[in-house]
């Protein structure tokens, strides 16, 4: 008999209510919120669109994610206005790292103009808040001064392969790759206090363009990370036997270039971080599917239509929308917030054996609608 995951949030907050009460007691935030399971808030990732560009079969697969697919409308997304008054009410929570997501955040309008209102956020050290941004790199050529200049400080490009052959196959829309090489050297050009490149590795598709990612970016500043295959959303066809385990990647790499681990930037880091014994460049593994890290997750996310989730592979969002275009306060906000993340127990890696093996039903929301 299957089971259902309980879901811990508030429920009058349901994605589905657009007349919620609010708490009648009303608390300022401490600056320290913890969940059930006494992980903290420390990251807010932002969805700012659900378009994107490429039909990467992992994340929009082209036969579901057709030209009729139904895209939300310009009045049913936040506003920039809207984005920046829930970030500064999650940073009274808390929170030091925000990061602009999609589907694709550079086909957002003037996306520029949001970083310009978000980079003189201040955490509540009066440190500048931690924004950074994950973009596909296809238009970032044509931003990237913009973004720099308006106060983007880090920038993270999916690239899932070094060659055309391999990064077509990934992105599914005939995209060249040097166009996104060419994105990457420009973010570097213009000064980035960080540039990323993340890879989606999935066995026997693109597992060969590991050490030829790394031999292309060795000496650039560029840091490369590895990530394992995910079954998120419900569209991928994900199987176990296509994930390749971030052990076995960095035994490939240890073969050709020697790798000394470091410690990671913060407590609940997902990324385990290694770097090249002769100092030409550093490297990542997030073992997202064989090592879980559900138990160190600091990780809250909105959707571009303002709902919030606690889980990349959550399967209920909670309207904070509906309480922005209500005249609730601030400090109404922020309690509602704050219950639903203090009774927040998911852990969707710990239980997915027991998932895939049918024996708990938990469906998920698509990774592109809260981005990755």
């Amino acid at each position: 008999m299957k089971k259902i995951i309980p879901i811990s949030a508030l429920d009058a907050l349901q994605s589905q209510t657009t007349n919620a009460p609010l708490p009648s007691v009303l608390n300022q935030p401490t600056g320290v919120l913890q969940d059930s399971r006494s992980r903290l808030l420390h990251d807010l990732r932002i969805s700012v669109t659900d378009r994107c560009n490429f039909r990467c079969p992992y994340c929009m697969p082209k036969e579901i994610f057709t030209s009729d697919y139904n895209y939300l409308g310009q009045k049913e997304l936040l506003s920039f206005e809207e984005i920046t008054r829930l970030s500064q009410i999650f940073i009274a929570h808390g929170v030091k790292k925000i990061r602009l997501t999609g589907g694709e955040p550079l086909l957002r309008k003037g996306i520029e103009n949001l970083v310009r209102m978000l980079s003189p956020l201040q955490t509540l050290e009066q440190t500048p808040i931690d924004l950074t941004l994950t973009t596909n790199g296809s238009l970032l050529k044509k931003k990237v001064q913009a973004l720099k200049d308006s106060g983007l400080k880090r920038i993270t490009v999916s690239l899932d392969g070094i060659d055309d052959v391999s990064f077509r196959k990934m992105n599914d829309v005939d995209f060249a790759v040097r166009d996104v090489l060419d994105s990457i050297e420009a973010a570097v050009q213009v000064g980035f206090e960080s540039v990323k490149v993340n890879m989606v590795v999935k066995k026997g598709v693109n597992d060969h363009e590991i050490l030829p990612m790394i031999k292309h970016f060795r000496n650039t500043g560029v840091i490369v990370r590895f990530i394992e295959y995910m079954d998120v959303g419900n569209t991928n066809g994900w199987q176990m036997n296509e994930v390749l385990p971030s052990r076995q990647v960095i035994e490939k790499i240890q073969n050709q270039y020697p790798l000394i681990p470091i410690d990671p930037d913060y407590p609940g880091e997902v990324a385990q971080r290694w770097k090249m014994s002769d100092g030409s460049g550093e490297i990542g593994v997030i073992s997202s599917v064989t090592e879980t890290f559900c138990h160190t997750c600091t990780r809250a996310r909105i959707s571009m239509e303002g709902k919030l989730f606690l889980c990349l592979f959550a399967n209920q969002g909670y309207d904070l929308k509906a309480l922005l275009r209500s005249n609730a306060n601030d400090l109404a906000i922020s309690n509602a917030i704050a219950q639903i993340w203090r009774s927040r127990n998911d852990r969707y890696s710990e239980l997915r054996t027991e998932i895939q093996q049918g024996k708990i039903y938990h469906p998920k929301v698509e990774m592109s609608y809260i981005g990755g």
